[in-house]
């Protein structure tokens, strides 16, 4: 019996070559390509013979959950799915607001959705299970300075394929009106993708001077550039956190891909992937040693407390040991002991009055 196709995930940021190792790969093995990113484009390639299959979802439902306010998400998260409202912060709106489509759309709390997939797919608690068995990961990572000068490149390149003109189409499109009713929100749906609204001034100054509109896009490209570096370390960071530094139940191993030197791609980064793939296929482990990093495995990432000097919930062990040390606890640990200790004098009987006077 043959054993069954891995799912290959393909890791890094933004402008490290997701997408043309992921184009490569699928060429080479017959896969079928699944772009996986929510702020600028990526790659995984999934060697598997079927489709992969997804529940169709509402993007306007959740747009408009996240518009509420966060304390009203979270209370309506925890009379649904109480379960899932532990294992969330009450600000991360969109993880909430997440959970809550899902109920809205299926009838079953989140929690239980992810339980039963979890036993079907003969898994562990919640969230312990893999759906798809050995996946193979691979992690394209470059140096920070070489991949700034890359990314800078690629916001020149985008701007020199039109980027200006879709962005001015877009905005007369859509964009322009909802300005015009005051109903412009940067914060949900497209408008969060970077590359839009860092325009913002320079799409909204049609009746400046030419001297003004060249200074506001100025601007726009140099936030362009900023921000998409500043996104690029946030994703690295991510997955160093989510696969090395705090790996959850069941995180499969990750295999490094350096792409410092695109002159060497084809020795440094396809052949590589070609090889740890083909290893997956044939039910091996790879001659290449996975990337690691030493941490607590007891670790609890989802540990939930609450701070009531503080009027605050913590997730994670980690999390905790950092707010214990933070200045903001520190200092309102001072004012309760100052509070005690005054508390303490006030309240202590004057022993003097008992001391017998000399007759």
């Amino acid at each position: 019996m043959s054993l069954p196709r891995p799912l290959v995930v393909i890791l890094g940021a933004t402008g490290c070559g997701k997408s043309r190792l992921a184009l490569e790969l699928g060429r080479r093995f017959t896969g079928e390509i699944v772009s996986a990113d929510s702020m600028q484009e990526g790659g995984i390639c999934s060697a598997i013979d079927r489709s992969v299959g997804s529940r169709t979802s509402s993007p306007n439902r959740k747009e408009e959950l996240e518009k509420l306010d966060c304390q009203e998400l979270y209370k309506r998260l925890a009379e649904v799915d109480p379960a899932m409202a532990e294992k969330l912060h009450p600000h991360d709106k969109r993880k909430v607001a997440r959970s809550l489509q899902v109920y809205e759309e299926v009838g079953v709390p989140h929690s239980k959705l992810l339980l039963q997939q979890c036993q079907e797919e003969g898994g562990g608690p919640l969230g312990g299970a893999l759906r798809f068995p050995r996946p193979c990961i691979l992690w394209l990572h470059a140096d920070l300075p070489v991949l700034d000068k890359r990314l800078d490149l690629r916001v020149d390149n985008m701007l020199a394929a039109g980027l200006l003109e879709e962005l001015n189409g877009f905005h007369t499109l859509y964009n322009q009106q909802k300005i015009a009713e005051n109903s412009q929100d940067y914060q949900h749906g497209v408008f969060q993708s970077i590359g839009f609204k860092e325009f913002h001034e320079y799409l909204t100054s049609n009746n400046s001077c030419s001297e003004t509109r060249e200074k506001l896009l100025t601007q726009g490209i140099a936030a362009l550039k900023q921000v998409t570096k500043r996104y690029a370390r946030k994703q690295n960071k991510w997955v160093r956190n989510r696969f090395l530094k705090r790996p959850g139940p069941n995180v499969p191993p990750v295999y490094g891909l350096d792409v410092t030197d695109v002159s060497q791609w084809d020795e440094g980064v396809l052949q590589p992937a070609v090889r740890i793939l083909e290893s997956f296929l044939k039910g091996e482990e790879p001659a290449v040693q996975p990337l690691t990093m030493e941490y607590d495995q007891y670790e609890g990432k989802r540990n939930r407390r609450v701070c009531e000097l503080c009027d605050k919930i913590i997730l994670g062990d980690r999390e905790w040991k950092a707010h214990l040390k933070s200045k903001n606890h520190q200092y309102h640990l001072k004012r309760k002991k100052k509070a005690e200790t005054h508390f303490s004098t006030q309240s202590s009987p004057d022993t003097s009055e008992n001391i017998p006077q000399d007759s």
